[in-house]
């Protein structure tokens, strides 16, 4: 149905393509999606990967500058990639999540996205955004400043990708099938990997191990990525402290810790130095989860720091991370970023907002004879006790080509059912949810003001949030229930941290401002992938504003059908 579509407006994209960007002035980028064969913990298997790597290939890009990345889907399963953090502007096509903006790219197909970079710096990442297959098709994205600019920080010696990860012995979409057939948790991972190496304290990787090279007194960025499916992690280096100077795409005040807390979506700048004696320090990573009753891979991945002239035989320091439900340390840190505030690096945090959605975020259950959830129910996950139901066609085009029955434009802006969200016990017709297609109706240019209040609904823990098309302010958070009259008196509305991904504290609240000056439907999930697929998610659409700049942009020629 949706050829006819695409077929009817050719003409006007050539047209309208044209008059944004010249094609000589657009680099091209190659991506091959398809099989290769790795090993790892003892064992060899075929993974889905991009250009045969794992991870990905790195895209270098500088500061609004647009390129094309031609996707051509050699493997067994439909794909859809998505460049996360990047805003897209008026360009939702090439977003990526499956059923919100596009139909998979099935088998066979191609796909040519153009990735329209406007004020984001630093340090973003793509990963794919159907099904499970972001556990090894990944990779970083460097955005450098535009031309003839410079770092807000003192220029380092060396650059280090550092993307941290998961790796299961068995095929992960087998993993996802078993999972969703159970109806309980998913099999836990057996591995956590940094650069794609789990290190040497599990069985048969030490000669793999990723090593990162370094002389002394030099400074090195790390450009840090959680590209984990399902755990928050905490990442440190021996006796050495990192300085976050980015996150998200977006530069920060200087801050100086021994350890970094990072989760699923997010990125982070860091700068070390090697100021300490010549030797060798493990990296490490390990995960951290608070939830009561929650299965999870307790391993730790390592790497090796290793300084210049050192002795390879002289046995590596551990750092010094917190234990894994330590939620102190890791929301300590979490909320002691700040935005950096400067005359060439300026913030507008909205002040007045024309719109608040409170939106409660949840594990829940639906009844079963024999699942594997609590007393054999089926396990599940909402926002305002709806459990987000994918619709048989994408819901940009839907939405642009005014096909009805696809979605519902009702979701709620405040949750439905008002009771003790943080409650030490929520009786069961509490934690049942509804299913549906609901979208919740943005006016362009708006000030909107998103409160995410976490339940101790059935396995609470922590959420790390992801809105696309969009960076906001971090403007607040705390614990227990939010109260509209009394938190919003300390929500610091001067230099609060800008992010792309956010954690919700597990019986708490967070709250984020943003202007919404981007038209077009933009996805709104958690970045745990158990609570994706489980259905902890929502759209929000975006409408358009007066004048050509403030429209979606046409669909390019090559959508793939549904």
């Amino acid at each position: 149905m949706l050829l006819k579509y695409h077929c009817n407006i050719l003409l006007i994209l050539i047209v309208a393509n044209s008059i944004c960007v010249k094609a000589s002035d657009i680099r091209r980028y190659s991506f091959v999606v398809r099989e290769a064969l790795y090993e790892r913990l003892c064992e060899r298997k075929w993974i889905l990967t991009v250009n045969g790597k794992f991870p990905g290939p790195s895209l270098k890009v500088h500061a609004g500058e647009t390129i094309v990345v031609d996707v051509l889907n050699r493997g067994n399963y439909n794909i859809t990639l998505h460049w996360h953090g990047v805003k897209q502007p008026r360009n939702p096509w090439a977003d990526g999540p499956a059923y919100i903006t596009q139909c998979p790219i099935q088998p066979g197909k191609r796909f040519s996205e153009k990735i329209i970079f406007s004020k984001e710096e630093g340090t973003l990442w793509w990963h794919a955004h159907s099904d499970w297959s972001r556990a090894t098709v990944h990779g970083l994205i460097m955005v450098y400043p535009r031309p003839g600019g410079s770092y807000p920080f003192p220029k380092p010696d060396a650059e280090v990708p550092i993307i941290l990860g998961e790796w299961w012995k068995e095929d992960v979409m087998k993993v996802l099938e078993e999972f969703v057939a159970s109806g309980g948790q998913p099999r836990d991972s057996d591995a956590y990997t940094i650069n794609g190496q789990p290190g040497e304290l599990y069985p048969c990787s030490a000669p793999r191990r990723f090593v990162m090279k370094v002389d002394p007194g030099k400074t090195y960025l790390l450009r840090i990525v959680n590209a984990d499916m399902n755990e928050i992690l905490f990442f440190g280096v021996a006796r050495h402290h990192l300085t976050v100077v980015g996150t998200d795409g977006c530069y920060t005040e200087p801050l100086t810790r021994g350890y970094i807390a990072i989760s699923p979506g997010q990125t982070m700048d860091c700068l070390l130095r090697s100021d300490q004696p010549p030797a060798r320090y493990y990296m490490a990573a390990c995960p951290y989860v608070n939830g009561a009753g929650i299965s999870f891979d307790n391993t730790t991945a390592t790497a090796i720091l290793r300084y210049a002239g050192s002795s390879r035989h002289t046995p590596p320091e551990f750092p010094k991370l917190p234990s894994p439900n330590d939620t102190s340390a890791a929301l300590n840190f979490t909320y002691s970023i700040k935005s950096l505030i400067s005359k060439l690096h300026p913030i507008v945090v909205p002040q007045k907002i024309n719109k608040r959605i409170t939106t409660t975020v949840s594990v829940n259950v639906f009844p079963c004879e024999a699942c594997a959830g609590p007393n054999g129910t089926r396990l599940a996950a909402a926002m305002n006790n709806i459990s987000f139901s994918a619709p048989p066609v994408d819901i940009l085009e839907a939405y642009y080509y005014q096909i009805p029955g696809i979605f519902s434009k009702k979701f709620p802006e405040s949750p439905p059912l008002v009771f003790n969200y943080t409650a030490d016990f929520i009786p069961l017709e509490l934690e049942i949810p509804k299913k549906g297609t609901k979208v919740a109706m943005l006016r362009y240019n708006s000030n909107i003001e998103v409160v995410f209040q976490g339940t101790n609904q059935v396995g609470e823990l922590d959420h790390p949030m992801h809105l696309h098309g969009f960076s906001f302010f971090v403007v607040g958070w705390g614990f227990g229930n939010f109260d509209p009259n009394k938190d919003p008196l300390s929500y610091n509305l001067v230099d609060p941290q800008k992010r792309n991904t956010v954690i919700v504290p597990r019986n708490g609240w967070t709250a984020i401002r943003f202007t919404a000056d981007n038209p077009g439907v933009w996805f709104l999930h958690c970045h745990f992938e158990r609570h994706l697929t489980w259905g902890m998610e929502t759209v929000f659409i975006v409408r358009s504003g007066r004048g050509p700049a403030a429209r979606v942009l046409p669909p390019p020629p090559d959508m793939p059908p549904c």
